[in-house]
């Protein structure tokens, strides 16, 4: 693959079958043809290359006859076609430079957050191939049965738990083999952690003594209670949907990808979706749809694109002087993600990973990760996490663990001071939900972000549960020989009214938004999206990513996106949507009791 200079696309042969006599006409992109709309043209063209983004090129270009344009707004993740280059990327323990990086990243802030001390919270976004899944933690979580159950009941029709969890399976190639939860030959690799670290098995231990069970899958009969988490990496590097789904694609004829192409506009005609315009080196330019676009930006971007071309509420839209295509005013609506918080304790003997974390040590685990893929920059170290109920009536957990034997400040842009390890814990289905709307016409503009955290009584009492639970957890036998004093809330930190002032003071994103342009039925005022994906109002143009998710599951957001698009590429496809009955899943003898 190569580019052609001055131009976006790679040289390939446009195969064009036009069914006279059978004759194919084989016609070469070229650049003098590029301006010539009908060859700027695609049956589909999708908008970010991200975690839906690249699992939607990947299916739809499995049929030779399908011609796909995939639009990414960032960088690719190699560099020379090597990953090794791009280390901050693809070495799994490197995953906090990107997180703090504007290079491959949106680098959105909220607005000042009235519950929380009026705090901006920081909300970094994968701009690069690969998306989120290039710059995220590489957690494996799916949620809970019960959320997709959920999901169908909020109307989002067919997506349920026996018609989501084969789109799981058929995504994944797990390393512990297929059974009836995982999968055993998708291309995306899932994997345990490695490092058998003490502290690890501490947690899981002092979980067990405080009256959890232990599950030996989170993602499979049973979520509830802790246990060892399933990772996005294969042999020691992170696997990002570029890397299982985006890259092996590469060689189609019928694929081209961009890099540094900013969407500023859908193209209608009246109501029908056509195509879109684009921005690359400071040249405005179209692409044309034959069948459908399909934006997979995230749950920012794609409902700030839908408002940019005209789709939203329409009064928002006048304000700015935007052209309404359609009203829907949901778009942007509905936004929900996780909060969490680090409860911290230091560590008496150095067996953490704040060694590892001076120059001379990371020079040298860089080094045989760069050689062989493995050491301590083969993980990203959260390797055990949890999910509990928060009190008795709690149908399943809504409350989640990530074990880390080390320390993180700032989202990771402050260095760890001390020998320390910490649990990240948080809400799973909070009840405070925000917004987003434009802040002006200017497609370089972040949108106004609103998420309205911790604005009822319920999520201020769930945080309260978080922090009392973790505590007892820390203060297990099987944390007696590691135990130090407690750095973060903090020995004095002790009173209901200490506590929420705490939260106020230190909780933040998990990075999970979610929810903007949510799936329901036609008959839903604030439905974007129907069931097949849809948006709801205008035809040839679909929505495929977290933001159609109806209301956030109970977890990490990554393998639940990838299932998203899985199962929305049969949908485009015409397929009959795949099906399990009657799996079982785990339900706690009694509700009465917290556990």
């Amino acid at each position: 693959m190569h580019i052609v200079t001055g131009t976006l696309f790679k040289t390939h042969i446009f195969k064009n079958i036009l069914g006279i006599n059978g004759q194919q006409f084989k016609i070469s992109r070229t650049s003098s043809q590029l301006s010539s709309e009908n060859v700027n043209s695609y049956n589909y063209v999708i908008v970010g290359a991200g975690s839906a983004g690249c699992v939607l090129a990947n299916r739809l270009t499995e049929d030779p006859f399908s011609t796909v344009l995939l639009l990414e707004a960032g960088p690719k993740d190699t560099f020379l076609g090597s990953k090794r280059l791009m280390w901050k990327i693809h070495m799994p323990a490197a995953l906090t430079y990107n997180l703090c990086d504007e290079k491959y990243n949106w680098y959105y802030h909220t607005t000042s957050q009235k519950h929380m001390d009026n705090r901006i919270m920081y909300w970094p976004r994968g701009r690069v191939w690969g998306g989120s899944s290039s710059l995220n933690a590489m957690v494996y979580i799916r949620g809970h049965a019960e959320d997709y159950n959920r999901w169908s009941k909020e109307g989002a029709i067919g997506w349920d738990y026996e018609h989501c969890l084969p789109y799981f399976k058929k995504a994944q190639t797990h390393e512990l083999g297929p059974d009836k939860y995982r999968g055993g030959n998708g291309p995306l690799y899932v994997s345990r952690g490695k490092t058998n670290h003490p502290l690890h098995h501490a947690f899981l231990e002092a979980a067990q003594q405080a009256g959890y069970p232990f599950t030996d899958d989170m993602n499979g009969y049973q979520q509830e209670g802790f246990g060892w988490m399933d990772m996005t990496v294969q042999q020691g590097q992170r696997w990002s949907t570029a890397s299982a789904y985006l890259r092996p694609a590469l060689s189609r004829p019928n694929l081209s990808v961009t890099e540094k192409t900013l969407v500023t506009k859908i193209l209608f005609e009246g109501t029908k979706s056509i195509g879109v315009e684009y921005v690359k080196n400071g040249q405005r330019k179209k692409a044309f749809a034959s069948k459908e676009v399909i934006l997979s930006g995230g749950a920012i971007n794609s409902p700030q694109l839908l408002m940019l071309s005209g789709i939203g509420n329409a009064d928002d839209l006048k304000k700015l002087g935007i052209p309404v295509v359609c009203h829907l005013p949901g778009v942007g609506q509905n936004l929900q993600d996780h909060l969490e918080v680090y409860v911290q304790q230091k560590c008496s003997k150095p067996i953490t990973l704040y060694n590892a974390q001076k120059p001379v040590n990371m020079v040298r685990i860089g080094l045989e990760w760069l050689w062989k893929f493995t050491g301590e920059g083969a993980t990203a170290h959260l390797e055990s996490g949890g999910f509990i109920r928060s009190e008795g009536g709690v149908p399943h957990p809504d409350i989640q663990f990530h074990f880390l034997p080390s320390q993180v400040i700032d989202h990771g842009r402050v260095a760890s001071k001390m020998e320390a390890y910490q649990v990240h814990v948080g809400p799973m289905r909070s009840t405070s939900v925000g917004w987003l709307k434009l802040k002006s016409t200017d497609p370089n503009d972040h949108p106004i972000i609103e998420p309205n955290y911790m604005s009822t009584e319920r999520d201020i009492w769930e945080f309260r549960q978080c922090v009392k639970l973790t505590r007892e957890i820390f203060a297990q036998k099987a944390f007696e020989k590691f135990r130090g004093p407690e750095i973060q809330p903090g020995n004095h930190v002790q009173s209901d009214k200490e506590i929420d002032a705490f939260i106020r003071q230190k909780a933040d994103s998990a990075y999970h938004p979610s929810c903007t342009c949510k799936m329901g039925q036609l008959s839903d005022s604030t439905a974007v999206v129907d069931p097949q994906t849809k948006v709801i109002g205008v035809e040839n143009l679909r929505v495929v990513d977290a933001s159609i998710m109806p209301s956030v599951v109970s977890g990490n957001l990554n393998a639940p996106t990838i299932m998203i698009a899985e199962k929305a590429a049969d949908i485009i496809k015409g397929l009959q949507s795949l099906q399990e009955k009657n799996v079982p899943v785990y339900k706690p003898k009694t509700l009465e009791t917290q556990r």
